[in-house]
């Protein structure tokens, strides 16, 4: 089973995607935002995906997507999802962008391919 970090500062998505995964059956660790995320990242866990918001307080989406990618885990797919359209992304730090409200049946075909 992949487990699977989301990072989100909105309570109602982060619980919505938790749910929604755990039904899946995957494992879900979730963060309130960038920072948290990172650290949840390197402290030794072993994701198989991280979906992220690209506007967080404290540290945004790009930041974490740049973290991972000069990481020594730098391969894990990222997913970043938004609110604000794509023009806030850095694309080349991800493997898919979800623009909210996102569909479930695009969010699930995500999952699967990338987790």
């Amino acid at each position: 089973m992949n487990n699977i970090l989301v990072i989100d500062d909105e309570d109602m998505v982060l619980n919505f995607l938790r749910n929604t995964l755990t039904y899946l059956g995957y494992s879900v660790t979730v963060a309130h935002d960038g920072e948290e995320g990172v650290e949840l990242f390197n402290n030794g866990y072993n994701f198989g995906l991280v979906i992220t918001d690209i506007s967080m307080p404290r540290m945004n989406g790009n930041a974490v997507a740049k973290c991972i990618r000069s990481s020594d885990k730098s391969y894990i797919p990222i997913v970043a999802i938004t609110g604000s359209g794509e023009d806030d992304i850095d694309g080349e730090l991800f493997n898919f962008v979800l623009s909210k409200p996102f569909d479930l049946d695009v969010l699930v075909d995500v999952v699967r391919l990338f987790a």
